[in-house]
């Protein structure tokens, strides 16, 4: 674990000197937006997760993945960018993120951000600039390149191009007026209308995008975290398509011809079109992809702190997803297999086994994640009656999580994960055991998805959900104080400024959060002893504390997944796998077995370990291990 001020190059602060820093590191997911508002406005804001930091250090995470905070329209909550350069003055300004950079370096904190290349927003000037050129002129064809853009098909190009669709529903082709007034061409965007796809075969592109890179690289970033890495370079001649593509596959984690489309309708489609899921996707996990990434790796290269390359590839099966991952390109890919397994010691089981078969094969680390802002939070989706489920949200009128099943699963889950080795994230609330807001009313949605599919699916809203941070605080206290905000302050001589006047009372929170994260808030958890917090931070204390993230993975005799029993062992200091805990031969200097009870009985616990630490109160009974629960048991 890091600990004080970082050094240069960072490395040094590490247990592991011979690492880079991202090898083992816990990285906990701001959503700005929702994470802590500072100047009152109802919006998070980058001064907020400054305020904040104090709170993640306590925590005990190695770094913060900041989702997007640049100049959008924010019709998609920011992953519509407009200008990769600057801050959006929702979040601030980029001093502030200068500012963020500097506060959060000096806590020992290491600050990744999001990237979005795939896409832009249709106010970026590119594309303002690709609408309104005469598509009949050198210059007007150069900057429509940046773009994909294609004539339409049948009677006076009156129809798509293709048939493919948004992945937030709907076609995924829009058609322009060309200046004169004219029907134009039609623009490729496999999210929203507003997010023109940009055309990865310009080398204007790539130029730009490795400028981007170094813009921030220069000011301190510790690296990116790339948005939709799969689908940047699309099959050539862009061929029919039937199936709608999908935020992640909602099928079998292992199954050998996982196809990357969800979608409610997928199913049934297969069947009536067998011929689609035959080859490969045409905008999804092309061979080009790794050319742009190889490209990147050597301008991070340029870099002394051990920049990390993190790709949000929905890619499968595994095997292809750690191509992404191979020496000179991408350090991490984002481990979907995983998070969809769901509360299930087979699916579980074999999700675990084959990605660590799949890292080593590529000498990369794994890493592990449960929840993120485009998933319905694995608190929530734990308590369902079928817990592999992955809905695209859940509203009032859905079935209703089982909470306090949900809670006590999550925090199990917790255990798991941050027990393999490898690299582990962290959504923000996921330390708090914050469930899903699943009655948020459907007038106050906000994501495309809702919009697009016609209130069919429920979006990703209920996972956005403002963080609480005091229960007894309007809005749980979201408004953190305006002590962190870096504007000018108003004084008497300001315009319009009424000395008399009293303080104005912060905005409700963008999203309004359910009564019950009262019971979650921040300052209901921190220093309470048995709360989802205080677990999280004894397992961060203990897992920088052993080593387990570069520890060495087993699975242990007590690993019986058709019985819903999970159990693995993790050894540092010389240890090596496949050891005998029985026999007591090769024993390592420090050992966890970490153990999950995700079937119906209780089970018996091993004796020979010195130390353990338990999901919940009620985990551990007359020396069995409880269902829905798990330990650690330590042998230090």
């Amino acid at each position: 674990m890091t600990t004080g001020p970082l050094s240069t190059p960072p490395s040094e602060a590490r247990n592991h000197p011979v690492n880079p820093w991202w090898v083992d590191a816990v990285i906990y997911q701001v959503y700005p937006r929702s994470f802590a508002d500072a100047d009152g406005d109802g919006m998070g804001d980058l001064a907020g997760v400054i305020a904040q930091l104090p709170y993640l250090e306590e925590l005990g995470v190695d770094a913060i993945w900041l989702s997007p905070f640049y100049v959008s329209p924010q019709r998609d909550g920011g992953y519509d960018v407009a200008d990769y350069r600057d801050v959006d003055p929702l979040f601030g300004r980029l001093e502030d993120a200068e500012r963020l950079l500097d506060a959060a370096h000096e806590a020992g904190l290491r600050v990744v951000v999001d990237l979005v290349p795939n896409h832009t927003s249709s106010d970026h000037p590119w594309f303002v600039e690709a609408v309104s050129a005469d598509p009949d002129t050198e210059s007007g064809r150069a900057v429509r390149d940046r773009y994909m853009f294609r004539p339409g098909t049948g009677e006076d190009g009156a129809e798509p191009p293709n048939n493919w669709q948004s992945t937030f529903g709907g076609p995924a082709w829009t058609r322009i007026t060309n200046p004169d007034g004219t029907p134009g061409d039609w623009y490729l965007h496999l999210f929203d209308s507003s997010q023109p796809d940009l055309n990865w075969e310009s080398t204007e592109v790539r130029h730009e995008f490795e400028d981007i890179l170094r813009f921030w690289l220069d000011r301190g970033v510790d690296g990116f975290r790339v948005d939709v890495a799969h689908g940047l370079v699309k099959a050539e001649g862009l061929p029919d398509h039937h199936a709608r593509p999908g935020m992640v596959t909602d099928a079998a984690p292992l199954a050998a011809a996982v196809d990357p489309d969800a979608g409610e309708d997928v199913a049934g489609h297969r069947e009536a079109n067998p011929q689609d899921h035959a080859h490969p996707v045409p905008y999804h996990d092309q061979e080009g992809v790794h050319e742009i990434y190889r490209s990147w790796n050597a301008v991070l290269a340029e870099y002394d702190h051990d920049p990390v390359l993190v790709a949000e590839a929905w890619v499968s099966p595994l095997e292809r997803l750690f191509r992404y991952v191979r020496p000179g390109e991408m350090h991490q890919a984002f481990n979907f297999t995983f998070l969809l397994a769901g509360w299930d010691a087979v699916r579980m089981s074999d999700a675990i086994t084959v990605s660590v078969q799949e890292a080593e094969k590529v000498g990369a680390p794994n890493t592990w994640v449960l929840s993120n802002h485009d998933t319905v939070r694995h608190a929530s989706r734990f308590g369902l009656a079928d817990p592999t489920r992955y809905p695209n949200g859940l509203g009032a009128e859905d079935e209703q999580p089982d909470e306090a099943l949900g809670w006590k699963r999550g925090r199990a889950a917790a255990m798991i994960e941050l027990g393999l080795p490898g690299s582990a994230y962290i959504y923000q609330g996921d330390e708090l055991g914050l469930p899903e807001h699943t009655t948020l009313d459907d007038s106050l949605r906000q994501d495309p998805t809702f919009v697009r599919t016609e209130g069919a699916e429920k979006g990703r809203d209920g996972c956005r959900i403002p963080l609480p941070w005091r229960a007894d605080a309007p809005g749980f206290g979201f408004a953190v104080g305006h002590h962190a905000d870096t504007r000018p302050p108003v004084t008497p001589a300001t315009p319009g400024h009424d000395a008399g006047a009293a303080p104005v009372a912060p905005a409700a929170p963008w999203l309004p959060q359910p009564e019950s994260y009262g019971t979650y808030a921040a300052d209901r958890q921190v220093d309470v002893a048995g709360s989802t917090f205080e677990l999280y931070r004894q397992l961060l204390g203990i897992r920088g504390e052993l080593d387990l993230g570069t520890g060495t993975f087993a699975w242990s005799r007590f690993h019986s997944p058709e019985l819903g029993v999970l159990a693995f062992t993790v050894a540092t200091g010389g240890g090596q796998g496949g050891y005998d805990l029985d026999s007591g031969d090769h024993i390592p200097e420090k050992v966890a077995l970490v153990m999950a009870n995700m079937g119906q009985a209780a089970v018996e616990v091993p004796e020979e370990y010195a130390a353990a630490i338990f999901s919940h109160d009620e985990a551990m009974q007359d020396g069995q291990l409880m269902p829905d629960s798990a330990a650690w048991f330590l042998r230090r």
